[in-house]
């Protein structure tokens, strides 16, 4: 943060725009005569004016990030005129993406080299011979089955009739057609 008063020296944008710099310039603080290229891009992407509606806007604290912003976005547009920084995003998103896809190939063959490592016959834990390692497992459902007295199939509650007439069925003859079709319950 360069003050024109100091040097007796235009800011770099007032020198850009052939305009007396005055002690309270606005451009002065982040626009400092060494940097005249910062302005010039500023300038030309945003203008002069826009520039300084949006630092009036600001409060002082965030001007300088502003500006900040804005010259890198200008650098951004002067070098890409189409993409600007979003560009640079995108590249540096792609490289961040390719740099993860090598990781992950360089963990599994890490992997694959530590588990070619561990040897493939573990042994049966004690007291377990080779007969009951290769008992069948049971389904969870065949032991509730069991249990409820229902072996082969669905279960039923013990109280309720195996054949049960719903109310719309009042016919026994159970002839569908029967009553008309008219929807009579």
């Amino acid at each position: 943060m360069a003050s024109s008063s100091s040097y007796n020296s235009p800011c770099a944008a007032c020198k850009f725009l052939r305009r007396k710099c005055m002690p309270g310039c606005i451009f002065a603080p982040y626009f400092p005569p060494e940097e005249p290229q910062k302005f010039a891009n500023v300038h030309k992407i945003f203008g002069a004016s826009n520039v300084t509606k949006l630092l009036n806007e600001l409060l002082p604290h965030q001007r300088e990030d502003a500006v900040n912003s804005l010259a890198y976005e200008a650098e951004a547009r002067v070098r890409d005129p189409v993409y600007g920084c979003v560009g640079s995003i995108s590249f540096l998103q792609r490289q961040v993406q390719r740099l993860q896809k090598e990781l992950d190939a360089a963990n599994a063959d890490l992997i694959r080299y530590a588990c070619s490592e561990i040897p493939t016959a573990l042994p049966a834990p004690p007291g377990t011979s080779s007969i009951q390692q290769m008992a069948p497992r049971h389904r969870p459902g065949d032991q509730f089955n069991r249990r409820m007295g229902n072996e082969g199939g669905f279960y039923q509650p013990s109280g309720m009739p195996l054949s049960y007439n719903f109310p719309w069925n009042d016919n026994p003859s159970g002839d569908i057609n029967e009553g008309g079709g008219e929807g009579n319950m």
